[in-house]
Protein backbone atom coordinates (compact mmCIF):
# COMPACT_ATOMS: atom_id res chain seq x y z
CA UNK A 1 0.00 0.00 0.00
CA UNK A 2 1.39 3.40 -0.96
CA UNK A 3 1.31 6.63 1.02
CA UNK A 4 -1.79 8.75 0.64
CA UNK A 5 0.18 11.75 -0.57
CA UNK A 6 1.63 9.83 -3.51
CA UNK A 7 -1.62 9.27 -5.43
CA UNK A 8 -5.03 10.84 -5.80
CA UNK A 9 -7.60 9.19 -3.52
CA UNK A 10 -10.57 9.47 -5.91
CA UNK A 11 -9.76 6.42 -8.06
CA UNK A 12 -8.97 4.13 -5.10
CA UNK A 13 -12.18 5.21 -3.36
CA UNK A 14 -14.20 4.39 -6.48
CA UNK A 15 -12.49 0.98 -6.64
CA UNK A 16 -13.39 0.34 -2.99
CA UNK A 17 -16.95 1.44 -3.67
CA UNK A 18 -17.24 -1.21 -6.39
CA UNK A 19 -16.88 -3.81 -3.64
CA UNK A 20 -20.13 -2.56 -2.09
CA UNK A 21 -21.85 -3.50 -5.36
CA UNK A 22 -20.35 -6.99 -5.39
CA UNK A 23 -21.25 -8.02 -1.87
CA UNK A 24 -24.76 -6.63 -2.37
CA UNK A 25 -25.25 -9.24 -5.10
CA UNK A 26 -24.51 -12.05 -2.64
CA UNK A 27 -26.56 -10.52 0.19
CA UNK A 28 -29.63 -9.93 -1.94
CA UNK A 29 -29.64 -13.25 -3.72
CA UNK A 30 -30.45 -14.81 -0.34
CA UNK A 31 -34.14 -13.76 -0.45
CA UNK A 32 -34.26 -15.39 -3.90
CA UNK A 33 -32.52 -18.53 -2.65
CA UNK A 34 -34.79 -19.00 0.34
CA UNK A 35 -38.08 -19.73 -1.50
CA UNK A 36 -36.18 -21.63 -4.21
CA UNK A 37 -34.34 -23.92 -1.78
CA UNK A 38 -37.48 -24.18 0.37
CA UNK A 39 -39.21 -25.87 -2.56
CA UNK A 40 -36.21 -27.83 -3.86
CA UNK A 41 -35.17 -29.18 -0.44
CA UNK A 42 -38.68 -29.38 1.11
CA UNK A 43 -38.01 -27.02 4.03
CA UNK A 44 -40.17 -25.33 6.67
CA UNK A 45 -40.00 -21.53 7.15
CA UNK A 46 -37.74 -22.09 10.16
CA UNK A 47 -35.39 -24.39 8.21
CA UNK A 48 -35.27 -22.07 5.20
CA UNK A 49 -34.24 -19.21 7.52
CA UNK A 50 -30.98 -21.14 8.07
CA UNK A 51 -29.87 -19.64 4.73
CA UNK A 52 -29.64 -16.31 6.55
CA UNK A 53 -28.22 -17.88 9.70
CA UNK A 54 -25.32 -19.63 7.93
CA UNK A 55 -24.55 -16.44 6.04
CA UNK A 56 -24.67 -13.96 8.89
CA UNK A 57 -23.05 -16.16 11.52
CA UNK A 58 -19.85 -15.71 9.53
CA UNK A 59 -19.87 -12.03 10.44
CA UNK A 60 -19.93 -12.86 14.14
CA UNK A 61 -17.13 -15.40 14.01
CA UNK A 62 -14.90 -13.79 11.36
CA UNK A 63 -15.15 -10.01 11.94
CA UNK A 64 -12.56 -9.88 14.75
CA UNK A 65 -10.10 -12.14 12.86
CA UNK A 66 -10.58 -9.78 9.90
CA UNK A 67 -9.77 -6.81 12.14
CA UNK A 68 -6.58 -8.46 13.38
CA UNK A 69 -5.71 -9.34 9.79
CA UNK A 70 -6.03 -5.67 8.79
CA UNK A 71 -3.66 -4.76 11.61
CA UNK A 72 -1.15 -7.42 10.51
CA UNK A 73 -1.22 -7.18 6.69
CA UNK A 74 -3.16 -3.97 5.96
CA UNK A 75 -6.40 -3.08 4.21
CA UNK A 76 -5.38 -4.04 0.67
CA UNK A 77 -4.23 -7.61 1.36
CA UNK A 78 -7.28 -8.19 3.58
CA UNK A 79 -9.50 -7.11 0.69
CA UNK A 80 -7.70 -9.51 -1.66
CA UNK A 81 -8.16 -12.35 0.85
CA UNK A 82 -11.86 -11.51 1.14
CA UNK A 83 -12.33 -11.54 -2.63
CA UNK A 84 -10.65 -14.95 -2.87
CA UNK A 85 -12.95 -16.49 -0.25
CA UNK A 86 -15.98 -14.83 -1.84
CA UNK A 87 -15.19 -16.42 -5.22
CA UNK A 88 -14.42 -19.81 -3.62
CA UNK A 89 -17.79 -19.91 -1.88
CA UNK A 90 -19.60 -19.00 -5.10
CA UNK A 91 -17.85 -21.83 -6.95
CA UNK A 92 -19.00 -24.28 -4.24
CA UNK A 93 -22.59 -23.69 -5.33
CA UNK A 94 -21.96 -25.85 -8.38
CA UNK A 95 -21.41 -29.13 -6.47
CA UNK A 96 -24.04 -28.15 -3.88
CA UNK A 97 -26.67 -27.80 -6.61
CA UNK A 98 -25.50 -30.91 -8.47
CA UNK A 99 -25.93 -33.07 -5.36
CA UNK A 100 -28.92 -31.07 -4.01
CA UNK A 101 -27.13 -30.88 -0.68
CA UNK A 102 -28.64 -28.30 1.67
CA UNK A 103 -25.74 -28.60 4.17
CA UNK A 104 -23.26 -27.92 1.34
CA UNK A 105 -25.32 -24.88 0.28
CA UNK A 106 -25.11 -23.59 3.85
CA UNK A 107 -21.34 -24.22 3.95
CA UNK A 108 -20.87 -22.39 0.63
CA UNK A 109 -22.88 -19.46 1.95
CA UNK A 110 -20.71 -19.38 5.10
CA UNK A 111 -17.54 -19.21 2.94
CA UNK A 112 -19.02 -16.43 0.79
CA UNK A 113 -20.00 -14.51 3.91
CA UNK A 114 -16.53 -15.01 5.43
CA UNK A 115 -15.04 -13.34 2.36
CA UNK A 116 -17.58 -10.53 2.51
CA UNK A 117 -16.87 -10.07 6.24
CA UNK A 118 -13.23 -9.39 5.36
CA UNK A 119 -14.35 -6.94 2.66
CA UNK A 120 -16.82 -5.08 4.86
CA UNK A 121 -14.47 -4.93 7.84
CA UNK A 122 -11.88 -3.28 5.61
CA UNK A 123 -13.98 -1.23 3.18
CA UNK A 124 -16.44 0.48 5.53
CA UNK A 125 -13.86 2.16 7.78
CA UNK A 126 -11.53 2.74 4.81
CA UNK A 127 -14.19 4.87 3.09
CA UNK A 128 -14.98 6.65 6.37
CA UNK A 129 -11.43 7.62 7.32
CA UNK A 130 -10.14 8.63 3.89
CA UNK A 131 -11.38 12.19 3.97
CA UNK A 132 -12.75 14.82 6.33
CA UNK A 133 -14.35 13.31 9.47
CA UNK A 134 -17.37 15.64 9.25
CA UNK A 135 -18.29 14.24 5.82
CA UNK A 136 -17.71 10.58 6.71
CA UNK A 137 -21.45 9.79 6.96
CA UNK A 138 -22.12 11.36 3.53
CA UNK A 139 -19.17 9.51 2.00
CA UNK A 140 -20.22 6.16 3.43
CA UNK A 141 -23.85 6.68 2.42
CA UNK A 142 -22.69 7.42 -1.13
CA UNK A 143 -20.53 4.27 -1.15
CA UNK A 144 -23.44 2.25 0.21
CA UNK A 145 -25.59 3.52 -2.68
CA UNK A 146 -23.60 1.15 -4.89
CA UNK A 147 -24.74 -1.55 -2.49
CA UNK A 148 -28.30 -0.52 -3.36
CA UNK A 149 -27.57 -0.87 -7.07
CA UNK A 150 -26.22 -4.38 -6.52
CA UNK A 151 -29.30 -5.24 -4.47
CA UNK A 152 -31.66 -4.11 -7.23
CA UNK A 153 -29.84 -6.06 -9.93
CA UNK A 154 -29.58 -9.14 -7.69
CA UNK A 155 -33.37 -9.39 -7.48
CA UNK A 156 -33.72 -9.06 -11.27
CA UNK A 157 -30.86 -11.50 -11.85
CA UNK A 158 -32.30 -14.03 -9.40
CA UNK A 159 -35.87 -13.84 -10.66
CA UNK A 160 -34.70 -14.32 -14.25
CA UNK A 161 -32.17 -17.12 -13.78
CA UNK A 162 -33.21 -18.87 -10.56
CA UNK A 163 -36.92 -18.45 -9.75
CA UNK A 164 -37.94 -18.84 -13.40
CA UNK A 165 -37.06 -22.54 -13.02
CA UNK A 166 -40.19 -24.39 -11.88
CA UNK A 167 -38.64 -27.85 -12.08
CA UNK A 168 -38.43 -28.14 -8.30
CA UNK A 169 -34.65 -28.76 -8.43
CA UNK A 170 -31.71 -26.64 -7.29
CA UNK A 171 -29.81 -26.82 -10.60
CA UNK A 172 -30.71 -23.33 -11.75
CA UNK A 173 -28.37 -21.74 -9.18
CA UNK A 174 -25.23 -23.27 -10.70
CA UNK A 175 -24.60 -20.89 -13.61
CA UNK A 176 -25.51 -17.63 -11.78
CA UNK A 177 -23.10 -18.39 -8.93
CA UNK A 178 -20.43 -19.61 -11.34
CA UNK A 179 -20.62 -16.23 -13.11
CA UNK A 180 -20.44 -14.38 -9.79
CA UNK A 181 -17.42 -16.45 -8.74
CA UNK A 182 -15.57 -15.65 -11.99
CA UNK A 183 -16.33 -11.92 -11.76
CA UNK A 184 -15.17 -11.74 -8.14
CA UNK A 185 -11.99 -13.66 -8.97
CA UNK A 186 -11.18 -11.18 -11.76
CA UNK A 187 -11.78 -8.25 -9.40
CA UNK A 188 -9.38 -9.91 -6.95
CA UNK A 189 -6.66 -9.91 -9.65
CA UNK A 190 -7.25 -6.17 -10.18
CA UNK A 191 -6.93 -5.42 -6.46
CA UNK A 192 -3.66 -7.33 -6.23
CA UNK A 193 -2.07 -4.70 -8.51
CA UNK A 194 -4.17 -1.64 -7.57
CA UNK A 195 -2.19 1.13 -5.78
CA UNK A 196 -4.21 2.03 -2.69
CA UNK A 197 -3.29 4.96 -0.41
CA UNK A 198 -2.41 4.17 3.15
CA UNK A 199 -5.27 4.92 5.53
CA UNK A 200 -4.54 7.54 8.22
CA UNK A 201 -5.15 5.09 11.08
CA UNK A 202 -2.45 2.82 9.62
CA UNK A 203 0.02 5.66 9.98
CA UNK A 204 -0.86 6.20 13.65
CA UNK A 205 -1.38 2.67 14.88
CA UNK A 206 -2.64 2.15 18.42
CA UNK A 207 0.15 0.35 20.23
CA UNK A 208 -2.13 -0.76 23.08
CA UNK A 209 -3.72 -3.49 20.97
CA UNK A 210 -7.24 -4.83 21.23
CA UNK A 211 -9.14 -4.20 24.47
CA UNK A 212 -12.89 -4.80 24.62
CA UNK A 213 -13.13 -2.82 27.87
CA UNK A 214 -11.42 0.20 26.28
CA UNK A 215 -13.60 0.02 23.16
CA UNK A 216 -16.87 -0.26 25.08
CA UNK A 217 -15.88 2.83 27.04
CA UNK A 218 -16.79 4.77 23.89
CA UNK A 219 -20.54 5.43 24.42
CA UNK A 220 -21.19 6.08 20.72
CA UNK A 221 -19.65 2.71 19.79
CA UNK A 222 -21.54 0.80 22.48
CA UNK A 223 -24.91 2.18 21.38
CA UNK A 224 -24.06 1.67 17.71
CA UNK A 225 -23.30 -2.02 18.36
CA UNK A 226 -26.80 -2.49 19.79
CA UNK A 227 -28.52 -0.47 17.05
CA UNK A 228 -26.63 -2.17 14.21
CA UNK A 229 -27.53 -5.64 15.50
CA UNK A 230 -31.22 -4.79 15.39
CA UNK A 231 -31.00 -2.88 12.11
CA UNK A 232 -29.38 -5.77 10.25
CA UNK A 233 -31.90 -8.18 11.75
CA UNK A 234 -34.72 -5.95 10.47
CA UNK A 235 -33.22 -5.53 7.00
CA UNK A 236 -32.49 -9.22 6.51
CA UNK A 237 -35.81 -10.32 7.97
CA UNK A 238 -37.86 -7.99 5.77
CA UNK A 239 -35.90 -9.02 2.66
CA UNK A 240 -36.05 -12.73 3.45
CA UNK A 241 -39.81 -12.80 4.06
CA UNK A 242 -40.74 -10.29 1.36
CA UNK A 243 -41.42 -12.79 -1.44
CA UNK A 244 -43.47 -15.09 0.77
CA UNK A 245 -45.44 -12.10 2.09
CA UNK A 246 -46.26 -11.01 -1.48
CA UNK A 247 -47.33 -14.54 -2.39
CA UNK A 248 -49.58 -14.70 0.68
CA UNK A 249 -51.17 -11.29 0.10
CA UNK A 250 -51.50 -11.25 -3.70
CA UNK A 251 -51.50 -14.98 -4.60
CA UNK A 252 -48.70 -14.60 -7.16
CA UNK A 253 -45.81 -16.81 -8.25
CA UNK A 254 -42.38 -16.49 -6.62
CA UNK A 255 -40.83 -15.10 -9.82
CA UNK A 256 -43.42 -12.31 -10.01
CA UNK A 257 -42.96 -11.50 -6.33
CA UNK A 258 -39.21 -11.23 -6.94
CA UNK A 259 -39.91 -8.41 -9.40
CA UNK A 260 -41.71 -6.55 -6.60
CA UNK A 261 -38.62 -7.14 -4.48
CA UNK A 262 -36.47 -5.68 -7.25
CA UNK A 263 -38.59 -2.50 -7.24
CA UNK A 264 -38.33 -2.35 -3.44
CA UNK A 265 -34.54 -2.65 -3.62
CA UNK A 266 -34.50 0.03 -6.33
CA UNK A 267 -36.22 2.29 -3.77
CA UNK A 268 -33.48 1.28 -1.33
CA UNK A 269 -30.84 2.42 -3.85
CA UNK A 270 -32.64 5.72 -4.53
CA UNK A 271 -32.87 6.23 -0.79
CA UNK A 272 -29.11 5.82 -0.46
CA UNK A 273 -28.32 8.44 -3.13
CA UNK A 274 -30.99 10.81 -1.85
CA UNK A 275 -29.87 10.24 1.73
CA UNK A 276 -26.28 11.16 0.87
CA UNK A 277 -27.64 14.45 -0.55
CA UNK A 278 -30.03 15.13 2.35
CA UNK A 279 -27.26 14.65 4.91
CA UNK A 280 -25.69 17.85 3.60
CA UNK A 281 -28.69 19.77 4.97
CA UNK A 282 -30.04 17.68 7.86
CA UNK A 283 -28.14 15.94 10.63
CA UNK A 284 -27.65 12.19 10.61
CA UNK A 285 -29.44 11.88 13.96
CA UNK A 286 -32.58 13.72 12.77
CA UNK A 287 -32.88 11.85 9.49
CA UNK A 288 -32.29 8.51 11.20
CA UNK A 289 -35.01 9.26 13.77
CA UNK A 290 -37.53 10.32 11.12
CA UNK A 291 -36.88 7.25 8.97
CA UNK A 292 -37.10 4.80 11.89
CA UNK A 293 -40.45 6.26 13.03
CA UNK A 294 -41.85 6.09 9.49
CA UNK A 295 -40.86 2.42 9.25
CA UNK A 296 -42.59 1.65 12.54
CA UNK A 297 -45.83 3.10 11.15
CA UNK A 298 -45.44 1.21 7.86
CA UNK A 299 -44.93 -2.12 9.65
CA UNK A 300 -47.97 -1.55 11.88
CA UNK A 301 -49.96 -1.28 8.64
CA UNK A 302 -48.27 -4.40 7.19
CA UNK A 303 -49.21 -6.42 10.29
CA UNK A 304 -52.78 -5.21 10.74
CA UNK A 305 -54.03 -4.87 7.15
CA UNK A 306 -54.37 -6.99 4.00
CA UNK A 307 -54.06 -6.59 0.24
CA UNK A 308 -51.88 -4.77 -2.26
CA UNK A 309 -51.42 -1.64 -0.12
CA UNK A 310 -49.64 -3.67 2.55
CA UNK A 311 -47.19 -4.94 -0.08
CA UNK A 312 -46.52 -1.36 -1.17
CA UNK A 313 -45.99 -0.38 2.47
CA UNK A 314 -43.48 -3.21 2.88
CA UNK A 315 -41.71 -2.04 -0.28
CA UNK A 316 -41.53 1.50 1.15
CA UNK A 317 -39.67 0.26 4.24
CA UNK A 318 -36.68 -0.39 1.97
CA UNK A 319 -36.47 3.31 1.09
CA UNK A 320 -36.51 4.34 4.74
CA UNK A 321 -33.95 1.68 5.72
CA UNK A 322 -31.51 2.98 3.12
CA UNK A 323 -29.42 5.34 5.27
CA UNK A 324 -29.48 3.29 8.45
CA UNK A 325 -26.46 0.98 8.18
CA UNK A 326 -23.91 3.61 7.03
CA UNK A 327 -25.29 6.24 9.40
CA UNK A 328 -25.09 3.96 12.44
CA UNK A 329 -21.67 2.71 11.36
CA UNK A 330 -20.13 6.17 10.84
CA UNK A 331 -21.63 7.45 14.11
CA UNK A 332 -20.24 4.42 15.94
CA UNK A 333 -16.64 4.84 14.80
CA UNK A 334 -16.66 8.65 14.95
CA UNK A 335 -13.88 9.84 17.25
CA UNK A 336 -12.25 6.43 17.70
CA UNK A 337 -9.00 7.45 15.99
CA UNK A 338 -6.54 4.55 15.92
CA UNK A 339 -9.16 2.39 17.66
CA UNK A 340 -11.18 2.45 14.42
CA UNK A 341 -9.43 -0.75 13.31
CA UNK A 342 -10.84 -2.49 16.41
CA UNK A 343 -14.21 -0.72 16.61
CA UNK A 344 -15.04 -1.54 13.00
CA UNK A 345 -14.90 -5.35 13.49
CA UNK A 346 -17.19 -5.06 16.52
CA UNK A 347 -19.77 -3.26 14.38
CA UNK A 348 -19.37 -5.82 11.61
CA UNK A 349 -19.91 -8.60 14.17
CA UNK A 350 -23.35 -7.16 14.91
CA UNK A 351 -24.43 -8.25 11.42
CA UNK A 352 -25.05 -11.56 13.18
CA UNK A 353 -28.45 -9.99 13.88
CA UNK A 354 -29.24 -11.17 10.36
CA UNK A 355 -28.71 -14.75 11.55
CA UNK A 356 -30.78 -14.55 14.73
CA UNK A 357 -33.77 -12.29 14.18
CA UNK A 358 -35.00 -13.87 10.90
CA UNK A 359 -35.09 -17.20 12.77
CA UNK A 360 -37.44 -15.55 15.26
CA UNK A 361 -39.56 -14.36 12.33
CA UNK A 362 -39.59 -17.88 10.88
CA UNK A 363 -40.65 -19.34 14.20
CA UNK A 364 -43.49 -16.81 14.59
CA UNK A 365 -44.58 -17.45 11.00
CA UNK A 366 -44.67 -21.23 11.53
CA UNK A 367 -46.77 -21.05 14.72
CA UNK A 368 -48.93 -18.08 13.71
CA UNK A 369 -48.80 -16.37 10.30
CA UNK A 370 -46.36 -14.43 8.18
CA UNK A 371 -47.94 -11.05 8.98
CA UNK A 372 -47.32 -11.43 12.71
CA UNK A 373 -43.66 -12.23 11.97
CA UNK A 374 -43.12 -8.57 11.07
CA UNK A 375 -43.48 -7.63 14.74
CA UNK A 376 -39.77 -8.49 14.98
CA UNK A 377 -38.50 -5.77 12.58
CA UNK A 378 -41.03 -3.34 14.08
CA UNK A 379 -39.32 -3.71 17.45
CA UNK A 380 -35.93 -3.35 15.72
CA UNK A 381 -36.86 0.07 14.34
CA UNK A 382 -37.89 1.07 17.84
CA UNK A 383 -34.33 0.35 18.96
CA UNK A 384 -32.96 2.47 16.08
CA UNK A 385 -35.28 5.32 17.12
CA UNK A 386 -33.76 5.05 20.62
CA UNK A 387 -30.24 5.17 19.14
CA UNK A 388 -30.98 8.21 16.99
CA UNK A 389 -32.61 10.01 19.92
CA UNK A 390 -29.46 9.55 22.00
CA UNK A 391 -27.34 10.65 19.04
CA UNK A 392 -29.47 13.79 18.71
CA UNK A 393 -29.08 14.55 22.42
CA UNK A 394 -25.29 14.31 22.07
CA UNK A 395 -25.32 16.75 19.16
CA UNK A 396 -27.49 19.22 21.06
CA UNK A 397 -25.50 19.03 24.32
Amino acid sequence: MVKQSQINTHLPLMAIMSLFFLWALAHNLNPILIPHLKNACKLSDMQSALVDSSFYLAYFFMALPAGFLIKKIGYQKTIVMGLFLFSLGAFLFYPAASFVSYPLFLFALFIIATGITFLETAANPYVSILGAPESASQRLNFAQAFNGLGATLAALFGSTFILSDNSGTALSVRIPYLIIGLVVFLVMLVFIKLPLPEAPDNQNSNKEGFSLKRLLAYPQLKRAIIAQFFYVGAQVGIGSFFIRYCVAQLQMENAEAALYLSVALFLFMIGRFLGAALLKFISTAKLLLIYSLVNILLLVFVILSHGALTVYALMATQFFMSIMFPSIFSAGINGLGADTRFGSPLLIMTIVGGAILPLMMGSISDISNIQNAFVVPLVCFGVIAWFSTNLLKEKLS
